[in-house]
């Protein structure tokens, strides 16, 4: 099928100020090559009056050949004039703005917001269709200054926030080698002190604090430089197994159980055992934390249904997220709690993510909450 620009046919176009902008080669909008609608439209009426014209000649056969072939060119001059005053008012009204409204168009899809048509002044339906175009094209050019403002913004405040982590990272850094000197003083102080003494628990409950801001520290400084992830044909049932271990301390002690149920057909997952084992034991403590009395939380492994991706449920039964505050769980500082970070989930997703997975969060108040890891076999090339 021969193609061509649409550009090459403008010639009729009305005469506008504006040129269109030279586009490259690779961006020429090109159109297959179809019979004009102007053709389509006048062939209905050529045929009626060749029609009409067939119908007077078999009805003046009566007449003498002399007056009847004055009828006959008469007639043909009548419906040839006809034809052609059609012709012109379609040109003149319809087809030059069609060809204008599609030079604009391809001018619009080759970035120049700047295009106008020149009929929209005209008093009906395509003056109307101008005006309509010239609306949309200038809604256009305003939404694209917006976006391009707020991308301006959003790229001042990402370097503001990059400069800032920088900053963090290192004081991070800084603070948790003393704290560990704190740490071990505390320790040894707590050693020395008389069984009996009152200064033990205090000291237990320094020491506890310390650590506490150890692991802030540790979160902070992963999440301003992250380690990418060891990638390994691994047992991803195992993985969820050593997590939900971990867990089991601190949901014994509110009465909860961690219930586990895994598929026995996973094959090995490639995945860093290690980042996804901090994943699912932060999803596992924010379930224990939000959980107010005794129950269950539940975890799941499985294949998705195509059996290219593993799928990690946890369920618990705490007292859910209000809607409002859903969009922003994997926010970096984002809590809903009176104490923590705000850190983990972000992390959780940014680990998840460089495993070419996904991690979504459905959550009901007063039910409880369900987040949905899925995993790839095999990592995706390209991520």
């Amino acid at each position: 099928m021969v193609s061509s620009p649409i550009l090459a046919n403008t010639a009729e176009a009305s005469s506008s100020d504006e040129r269109a902008l030279p586009a490259p080669a690779s961006s020429v909008i090109e159109r297959r090559r179809h019979m004009n609608w102007t053709l389509k439209a006048l062939l209905p009426l050529a045929a009626v009056l060749v029609n009409g014209l067939l119908l007077f000649v078999l009805v003046s056969s009566s007449l003498e050949p002399g007056p009847r072939n004055t009828v006959i060119a008469v007639a043909a001059g009548g419906a040839f004039v006809i034809f052609a005053a059609v012709l012109v008012v379609f040109s003149v009204t319809v087809r030059r703005p069609m060809l204008e409204l599609q030079e604009k168009i391809a001018r619009v899809r080759l970035g120049d917001l700047q295009a106008r048509v020149g009929f929209a002044n005209r008093n009906d339906e395509i003056g109307d269709l101008g005006r309509d175009f010239n609306d949309m094209v200038a809604q256009l050019k305003s939404s694209r200054e917006e976006i391009q403002t707020l991308h301006e913004t959003q790229m001042s405040r990402a370097e503001h926030l990059a400069t800032l982590g920088e900053i963090a990272a290192g004081l991070a850094h800084e603070i948790r080698n003393p704290l560990a000197g704190i740490a071990g003083v505390l320790d040894i102080v707590g050693r020395d002190l008389p069984p009996n003494s009152p200064a033990r628990d205090v000291m237990a409950d320094a020491k506890q604090e310390a650590v506490q801001i150890n692991r802030i520290l540790s979160d902070l400084l992963e999440t301003a430089r992250p380690r990418p992830p060891q990638f390994r044909p691994a047992d991803l049932v195992g993985t969820v197994r050593h997590a939900v271990h971990f867990a089991h301390p601190q949901s014994v002690t509110k009465r909860i159980d961690i219930k586990l149920e895994a598929s026995r057909e996973l094959p090995p997952i490639e995945h860093d055992p290690n980042q996804i084992n901090q994943v699912l034991l932060n999803l596992l403590l924010n379930a224990v934390q939000s959980m107010d009395k005794p129950g269950t939380i539940h975890v799941t492994v499985d294949m998705d249904a195509r059996g290219k991706c593993a799928v990690i449920s946890v369920a618990d039964e705490g007292k859910g997220i209000a809607p409002e505050h859903l969009p922003n769980i994997f926010r970096p500082f984002f809590t809903t709690k009176g104490h923590g970070t705000g850190l983990g989930l972000s992390l959780a997703k940014r680990t998840i993510e460089a495993h070419s997975g996904k991690i979504q969060v459905s959550s009901e108040l007063g039910k409880g909450t369900k987040f949905l890891i899925t995993l790839p076999v095999e990592k995706r090339t390209g991520k």
